[in-house]
């Protein structure tokens, strides 16, 4: 297996415990028999002169490895993807990117000091995601609500970066039922879910040896 990490803070050493680095190392690759040199991260000490090269490096590891198979996405609030913030160009590579007043908000609970917040992230972009072959999506809770809905059921715009997996041909939302409040055709994708498990069920009869 080979990993590519979505974002990281700039500014953040890898030990530090907001970092996704350490986020990732302490909740699953340290458990995973992965191959460190496997694992690729954005590195959030990066020098900010040299930050338009390094992006430009990290999308060549992506090329390199063959492209990404299945690519994992939270969203946030306003809909973003990554750190991809409203504004966001739907074509862009990896960048680094100015984080919204709403994140660094959002993101101030997990820091003794809300002023430690980063201003800035180093994230894949749009377009990189949406060069993966399968994405997944997981969401929950009210507050994220609206940004489901925006995402599945609203126009595409890059002020809602996550509406342009409408465009995806293979991109799966995993909510739960408070996310999913908002919309419109609920009752529909639940019925197309329950569909879709029947037509795998006869598909996996037909294959049957004998048959």
């Amino acid at each position: 297996m080979t990993t590519f990490n979505l974002d990281e803070y700039l500014g953040l050493p890898p030990e530090h415990p907001q970092s996704y680095n350490y986020f990732m190392w302490e909740h699953l690759f340290s458990h995973i028999n992965i191959r460190k040199k496997n694992v690729h991260l954005p590195d959030g000490r990066t020098p900010y002169s040299r930050t338009a090269a390094y992006c430009r490096e990290y999308e060549e590891r992506i090329v390199k490895a063959g492209g990404i198979d299945l690519q994992i996405l939270g969203i946030g609030r306003d809909g973003h993807i990554g750190f991809n913030e409203p504004g966001s160009a739907l074509a862009s590579r990896t960048h680094v990117k100015t984080l919204t007043e709403e994140t660094i908000q959002d993101n101030a609970r997990f820091f003794a000091d809300p002023g430690q917040v980063p201003l800035y992230a180093i994230t894949m972009g749009v377009g990189t995601v949406m060069d993966a072959r399968e994405i997944i999506l997981l969401a929950n809770g009210a507050n994220k609500a609206d940004a489901i809905y925006k995402a599945i059921e609203d126009g595409i715009t890059c002020q809602v970066t996550a509406s342009i997996l409408q465009f995806h041909p293979k991109a799966t939302f995993i909510i739960d039922e408070e996310a999913a409040s908002l919309l419109q055709r609920k009752s529909y994708y639940k019925f197309v879910a329950q569909a879709v498990e029947e037509f795998e069920r006869r598909a996996a009869g037909e294959c049957r040896p004998g048959k």
